[in-house]
């Protein structure tokens, strides 16, 4: 079997290390022990993206003649190549499809436009209505999660990407009026394939600087 091939950023500053979305396919493809390797596009020329990705971005993932972007649509093509990532039988897998389109469309927008839309007055009305936003989806799923450990009724991927959009608000303390919450995030980060595929992130960057700062010399 051919190896899968997961495209990414050559380099990318300190602060969204441990963020870059291939960290969620490393994630998935550990998961599923699925024999990968990991090329690059340069940081500094997007236009080289596009004919891989409409929109110029990170990641793609390459399986013989298919070439694939955007995140929950790898993770999904993913699921199909194992029982680990998605369950087979057509409710199972309704379920995580589900909670993938949720992570993607409920909760991670609610996130990260409280977080990098609502900087404005405090007191305004746009920033309370972010924050209104955001709180009743992380009550929701609070309330879900405090039920049962993921999402659906196995680990899935629809839990990488969940997890993927809760971290964004690592460094804040929302989480901590959410318990189930911080519970889930804290459970799947503790899974042996997060902690390769985040370690194996933050060693590709940081040989980057490497070799950044050798060029630059």
């Amino acid at each position: 079997m051919t190896d899968l091939i997961l495209t990414t950023l050559d380099w990318v500053p300190d602060s969204p290390r441990g963020y870059v979305r291939d960290l969620l396919i490393r994630w998935a493809l550990e998961e599923a022990y699925l024999p990968y390797r990991v090329e690059t596009t340069p940081f500094d020329t997007p236009e080289e993206r596009l004919p891989f990705q409409p929109f110029a971005q990170v990641p793609w993932l390459t399986d013989g003649d298919v070439t694939l972007g955007e995140s929950a649509a790898i993770l999904l093509y993913l699921g199909d190549r194992s029982e680990v990532l998605m369950p087979s039988d057509p409710q199972g897998r309704a379920k995580v499809m589900q909670w993938t389109f949720a992570a993607a469309n409920s909760v991670e927008p609610a996130i990260f436009g409280t977080l990098f839309f609502g900087k404005d007055d405090p007191s305004s009305p746009g920033r309370n209505a972010l924050e209104a936003f955001m709180k009743r989806r992380l009550e929701r799923l609070d309330a879900v999660l405090a039920e049962r450990d993921w999402c659906a009724d196995q680990f899935s991927v629809a839990d990488i990407f969940m997890t993927n959009a809760l971290r964004l608000l690592d460094g804040h303390d929302i989480l901590d009026r959410h318990p189930a919450c911080r519970a889930y995030v804290e459970r799947a980060t503790a899974r042996r394939a997060f902690q390769k595929a985040y370690s194996d992130q933050i060693a590709h960057f940081e040989a980057a600087d490497a070799v950044r700062t050798k060029t630059a010399s």
